[in-house]
This record gives C-alpha cells, sequence and structure tokens, in this order.
C-alpha cells in the first residue's frame, strides 16, 4: 500500500549545485537539507519541499531538460509567488485549464519545468 510520496528526483548539469542552491533555496524558499555521506560525493543537492516530501537535485552528466515532466509545488498567494519569480527574472506561464485552481508554470535555472498551484 503506498501511503505517500517520499521525494521527487529532478536532474541537472555537473557543476550548477550554486545556481540551484540560489533558486532553490533562496527565489523558492525550500530548506536545503543535507546529503547521506554515503551519496554526498555524487554531487547535487536536496531540499525540503513541504513536512514529508523532500525534491532531491541530482547531477547527470548528459543532461537535457524535460520538455513535459515535472513536480508541481503547493503555493500560498499564488500571484505574489509568480511575481517574485518574475522580480528574480523566472518568466512564469499561467494556466487556467485545471477547474478550481490557478496554477502556472516556470522552468528553473538549468530548464527543468515547474508547476505551482493555489
Amino acid at each position: 500500500m503506498i501511503t505517500g510520496l517520499d521525494h521527487v528526483q529532478l536532474a541537472a548539469p555537473p557543476g550548477s549545485e550554486s545556481v540551484l542552491r540560489d533558486f532553490y533555496g533562496g527565489v523558492l524558499g525550500l530548506r536545503e537539507i543535507p546529503k547521506p555521506s554515503a551519496l554526498a560525493g555524487r554531487g547535487g543537492c536536496w531540499f525540503e519541499a513541504g513536512p514529508t516530501t523532500q525534491l532531491h537535485l541530482g547531477i547527470d552528466p548528459v543532461f537535457h531538460p524535460s520538455p513535459t515532466s515535472h513536480p508541481a509545488f503547493r503555493v500560498t498567494d499564488i500571484h505574489t509567488h509568480a511575481a517574485r519569480l518574475t522580480a528574480h527574472g523566472t518568466p512564469v506561464t499561467w494556466d487556467d485549464n485545471l477547474p478550481g485552481h490557478h496554477r502556472c508554470y516556470a522552468r528553473d535555472p538549468v530548464g527543468n519545468r515547474l508547476e505551482f498551484l493555489e
């Protein structure tokens, strides 16, 4: 029986940890968590994406961002959130095709697609 979602992993190119930390920690406000020592040598970084869910950014030497695969983050006050993304140079695309929700999409600094949903 599935009881929840533990983490989502996105790929990133080698050497991108600094821009990922700036974006996920600084712009999105996620708290970075330490990788286990057995995995730390692989590069990348991990963040808390909610009380029981993590976002793992793993290094892929042949990285290519997916045009459609993405995590969806639940947010409060999505319009303020979108304005913060835009102010930090991250374009936002609004989508009203999900009834009863406000949602938008953006791309992280390495091109991963992200959905924000309220």
